[in-house]
């Protein structure tokens, strides 16, 4: 197999504004970060453009001896962390970012389409893994920490409880747990789907505030004069259809032969935070009939996920930071004020990290120098980049042919 050199003897590597709006304060590599990679690899260039929005100043940059510039059209690789705007998009480079399209996002086939004809060479930041499968860098665990506090953040306004400050008002994770600790909670149930880097994340929290956890079978059976919590994973909240008991790996394997096992938790938890990975192929959580049932007693839903239209009937749409609640009326389908008496108040936002932008950047940027620079000067030795590549010369490479149905509409 003929091997592809990504090694260069001047590599420009540009910082890219972030351009979707709302705008994203946050950045794939922190000036810190920046000034370090430059002192390993001689080789390296790396320009940042000027922006107004980024929590990381121009200033920040220029004091670690970075350039920052209007045009980075000049630079072979273009770090982003939200999807770039087609019109911005220029043809022939490489591109990292989000770009929300390999679970066949319909809002973003456009994206993938101008990514196509402009025959650019796409490296979706969530398709970074190792050779088992597993994400390298990610913003996941921050998406947790915000999700979590948001979610109570809904339950205290929806039902005139209390009222947290706006996560974006505290500097970091422990700023969010002290607040937390602070609330008296009714005896509420909270249901937290996931055990990877969001769910697990959003479990740190829970566990800082000192919410009591609980088993399913604790939870599914008995009654408790304080808010506790369970933290499920795939296997509690599906079943095969055939009801033969098998392991997760017969899941993720057959997916198609399972089915949300999930009422059973609705109809005792007061809130749910969705904090799990959905995969192409696996069943919805609960469906919009399933919310209609006199039985789902759920009245807060803290998707951190954010996959609209998808697993979780009331994500019906994102949310944002300024403005993170709506109310989804599960009888008419409708969105409605959060506050209203048959409304399920609903949180996705779908930036969260982004309340946290200073943490969640040099987590992030921590993680990016640690396994995707080092591939662009050891010819890519661990297949990093190869893996990651969604798209070359105006395809889509083999490990994502599945989309091309997507791509053509069909």
């Amino acid at each position: 197999m003929k091997q592809i050199l990504y090694q260069y003897y001047i590599m420009k590597i540009g910082i890219l504004k972030e351009r979707k709006n709302p705008p994203d304060r946050r950045v794939v590599l922190s000036p810190k970060k920046c000034a370090e990679l430059l002192k390993t690899y001689p080789q390296l260039e790396i320009k940042v453009e000027s922006s107004d929005s980024r929590f990381f100043t121009d200033e920040d940059y220029r004091k670690e001896g970075i350039e920052v510039c209007e045009d980075v059209s000049d630079c072979d690789v273009l770090l982003g962390v939200k999807e770039v705007p087609v019109d911005n998009l220029i043809p022939n480079k490489k591109y990292f970012f989000f770009s929300h399209t390999i679970k066949k996002q319909k809002h973003n086939r456009d994206l993938l389409r101008a990514i196509l004809t402009k025959n650019i060479e796409l490296y979706d930041n969530e398709t970074i893994v190792d050779k088992n499968n597993n994400r390298l860098v990610a913003f996941g665990i921050y998406a947790g920490f915000a999700g979590a506090y948001n979610a109570f953040r809904t339950y205290g306004l929806k039902f005139n409880l209390f009222n947290l400050p706006k996560g974006e008002e505290l500097h970091d994770k422990k700023m969010l747990i002290e607040e937390l600790k602070k609330l008296k909670l009714p005896a509420i149930k909270v249901v937290l789907t996931g055990k990877g880097r969001v769910g697990n994340g959003a479990k740190e929290m829970l566990d800082g505030m000192k919410l009591r956890e609980v088993t399913v079978d604790e939870f599914l059976i008995k009654t408790f004069e304080e808010a506790v919590y369970v933290q499920i994973d795939v296997l509690d909240y599906n079943k095969r259809k055939d009801g033969i008991v098998k392991d997760e790996n017969d899941f993720f394997k057959n997916p198609q032969e399972y089915e949300s096992d999930f009422m059973r938790f609705a109809k005792v938890a007061d809130m749910y935070i969705v904090g799990h990975f959905y995969g192409v192929g696996a069943p919805y959580i609960f469906t919009k009939e399933d919310a209609k049932s006199p039985d789902f007693k759920i009245k807060v839903v803290a998707d951190i996920s954010c996959d609209v239209d998808g697993p979780v009937a009331t994500t019906i749409r994102s949310s944002t930071i300024e403005d993170p609640i709506y109310g989804y009326n599960p009888k008419t389908e409708q969105e409605v004020n959060f506050r209203d008496k048959d409304a399920i108040a609903v949180m996705a936002i779908d930036n969260l990290p982004c309340e946290l932008p200073k943490d969640a950047s040099e987590g992030f940027g921590e993680n990016f120098a640690k396994h995707v620079i080092p591939a662009f000067f050891n010819n890519d030795q661990d297949g990093v980049l190869q893996r990651a590549k969604m798209t070359e010369n105006g395809k889509l490479t083999e490990r994502f042919t599945y989309l091309q149905d997507f791509v053509d509409g069909k």
